[in-house]
């Protein structure tokens, strides 16, 4: 017999036993970490903090030169030398590089060694503050050394007698026994291996014995992104991982804190606004971060995790969210969750439509919420067609709450004949590509899309009857996004202009 440490928990287990024999109902898509028994020992991360005058950044480095970054040198003369809108360089200091005399293209948040008048002696540390092309004096590869993983904000801070007060490496632990992530199930176990399975998240503003409400509303983002107990490394830096499934959502900005390590937070603001953030090292709080939760189980795999891993995660408190669910149903989750329901017309053969309070932690605070119903022949069951039009399809679900909930809702705009219409509204920054556009003839009882290349880009049609002309929104085929069928054709035929027509997505 072997011993093995699985989630903290000792376990005996037979010699040669394998991975799928000690969890054999772990998800086979998402990745564990194995760390083999070793000593372990202090080591340099490929990144180092900056402290400036104005505030702290995290620099990942890259590129040949960042040893210049390491100079006792370097670090006695940085104070800034000049900013304006594009850059703004420290320096002077010696370096070894060749200036090549000719612009480059950098991001923000690039840091570039350059010189000035060419002249090496006078060599400056350019940190890009936009996006520009510019001749900064670099060599031949552009003279990127790094960039700035967290921090941004200080760069536009910046004025004149900033300077760099410290240049320190970031200290991480290293496992010199090759500790790693794997989805092989077939691995064969050792002695004394530790291996983590999960990632357990306590929400922020939770606790068994009180709960507050400061970050409800971005707690409740984190738990619909997270509700399929799966989180997706879409990137990984050296100070965290990031999950994209709600990128491009508005989250409200609520709860600003110091990003420690296992802080977790929801992006309110920039290109990645929506997205899912948990934290490997220490980082400074940011206006574009709103904190949501911590890990308080399973930091290894999240340290240990690599671009395209996917992680079994679970967040605590589970969410509550009622809609789409028969009113049964609805009553038995809440009994279960000690939560009072007030109802508006209680009966077996209704539909939960709307909920209040929305989010779960609000529920739970008051321990009470208020629910809307609708009998069953008022709420029109469809399928969504990811396979063939994934891109309407996530609007679709954005703009009728789908994407949220398990019932959706939009109002009828115009009916005539076998057509009915509806308009949801539609943020002017959605884009609807062209998707899926029908050829030849369009079945009944379609569901539709007019895309972008029509005036009325946003408008959701059905059409009970097979047409070789128009789509279901009346629009010509290559206006015409086909992005799945509904299910209850005949309830349709009650519905009125003016109305809110309730949808429940079946799965396919």
């Amino acid at each position: 017999m072997i011993r093995v440490h699985l989630d903290g928990e000792l376990r005996e287990v037979s010699e040669g036993s394998t991975l799928i024999s000690l969890i054999p109902a772990h998800p086979a898509e998402c990745a564990v970490a194995i760390i083999r028994p070793a000593t372990k020992e202090q080591e340099k991360t490929e990144s180092i903090t900056v402290t400036t005058t104005a505030g702290e950044i995290t620099l990942e480095l890259a590129g040949h030169e960042v040893e210049v970054l390491e100079r006792p040198d370097t670090f006695g003369s940085l104070s800034l030398h000049w900013t304006d809108r594009y850059a703004a360089a420290f320096g002077p200091f010696p370096s070894d590089i060749h200036p090549e005399r000719k612009p480059h293209l950098y991001e923000r948040g690039d840091v570039i060694l350059g010189c000035g008048g060419y002249d090496p002696k006078t060599s400056y540390l350019i940190f890009s503050k936009s996006r520009h092309l510019a001749d900064h004096g670099a060599d031949e590869t552009g003279g990127v050394v790094g960039r700035v993983v967290s921090g941004k904000a200080v760069l536009d801070r910046w004025t004149t007698g900033d300077r760099v007060t410290k240049l320190e490496p970031v200290i991480s632990w290293a496992d010199t026994s090759r500790s790693f992530t794997t989805t092989d199930q077939s691995l064969v176990l050792e002695d004394g291996t530790l291996i983590v399975s999960h990632v357990e998240i306590t929400a922020q503003g939770y606790t068994p014995d009180r709960i507050t409400t400061e970050a409800a509303g971005s707690v409740e983002h984190l738990l619909i992104a997270l509700q399929s107990g799966k989180f997706t490394v879409d990137r990984a830096t050296s100070t965290h991982i990031l999950d994209r499934k709600l990128v491009g959502t508005d989250v409200p900005a609520q709860f600003k804190r110091p990003r420690r390590e296992g802080t977790v937070t929801v992006r309110t603001g920039g290109p990645s606004v929506g997205g899912v953030y948990i934290y490997r090292a220490d980082v400074p709080s940011s206006p574009a971060h709103s904190v949501v939760g911590q890990v308080v189980h399973g930091i290894e795999l999240v340290k240990l995790a690599k671009e395209g891993d996917v992680l079994s995660l679970r967040v605590v408190p589970p969410r509550i969210d009622l809609l789409g669910l028969p009113l049964p149903e609805a009553k038995r989750m809440a009994a279960g969750r000690e939560i009072t329901l007030a109802i508006d017309t209680d009966g077996p053969d209704r539909i939960v439509v709307s909920q209040e309070p929305g989010t779960t932690l609000d529920v739970l605070s008051e321990r009470s919420a208020t629910v809307t119903t609708a009998p069953f022949e008022k709420v029109i069951d469809i399928v969504l067609d990811d396979a063939r039009a994934p891109l309407s399809c996530d609007v679709f679900r954005r703009i009728t709450g789908l994407k949220e909930h398990d019932a959706g809702m939009m109002p009828a705009f115009f009916v005539f004949d076998d057509v009915y219409l509806f308009k949801p509204k539609i943020p002017t920054t959605f884009k609807i590509y062209p998707e899926n556009c029908p050829t030849g003839e369009v079945p009944g009882a379609a569901l539709a899309i007019t895309n972008d290349s029509r005036k009325g880009a946003g408008l959701v049609g059905v059409r009970l009857s097979a047409n070789r002309e128009f789509g279901p929104t009346s629009e010509p085929f290559e206006g015409t996004n086909i992005i799945g069928r509904v299910i209850d054709t005949d309830k349709l035929k009650s519905v009125k202009e003016r109305q809110t027509v309730y949808i429940r997505e079946v799965k396919s």
